[in-house]
């Protein structure tokens, strides 16, 4: 896959240093490898293990997976909105309140796993498709500043977030 530069500082949140420290600098390969190794690793979670949270008012592993889903959808789609050169600042939106409504834990595994693959998908032929200039172009949202590809680094660093969260906090691995 292409190479994306890291972004610079200035080009994204100051919260995100975070995420982007847990992503390699192939940014659209380690993407392109979570469409095997995290479809596998969230149907390799036992079932028991799906729906409920770890503790009382958190998220469930569905929830979890749905929420990857829905930042990386809004994440490519303010990255689409900057990469055209729209100057229009993007609001946030309530990831506790979308979470609620998502209704992830009704839906099964395989219908979630499917859903993150073709969002997943959509998002790696997104940034291939981004001309070479538009990847250093930036908007606001949220009321920080954003690059085109900080938002590649922020979908790839959200999602190992979440892993490591589930690693951690429900499956008990160190």
């Amino acid at each position: 896959m292409r190479p994306i530069p890291r972004p610079e500082p200035g080009e994204y949140a100051p919260y995100t240093v975070e995420y982007f420290q847990l992503v390699p600098d192939d940014v659209l390969d380690h993407m392109a490898g979570g469409l095997e190794s995290t479809s596998a690793f969230f149907r390799a979670i036992p079932e028991e293990r799906l729906d409920r949270p770890h503790r009382p008012g958190e998220w469930t592993v569905k929830e979890i997976l749905q929420h990857i889903s829905d930042d990386e959808r809004i994440y490519v789609y303010r990255a689409l909105r900057f990469a055209r050169n729209d100057p229009t600042e993007l609001p946030s939106f309530d990831q506790d309140i979308v979470a609620a409504h998502s209704e992830a834990n009704a839906r099964s595994l395989e219908s979630l796993v499917d859903e993150y693959r073709s969002v997943r998908a959509a998002t790696l032929s997104f940034f291939e498709g981004v001309p070479e200039a538009a990847l250093s172009r930036a908007g606001t949202a949220n009321g920080n500043p954003m690059s085109v590809r900080a938002a590649a680094f922020h979908i790839a660093g959200h999602e190992a977030h979440h892993l490591v969260s589930i690693r951690t906090n429900y499956l008990g691995d160190d």
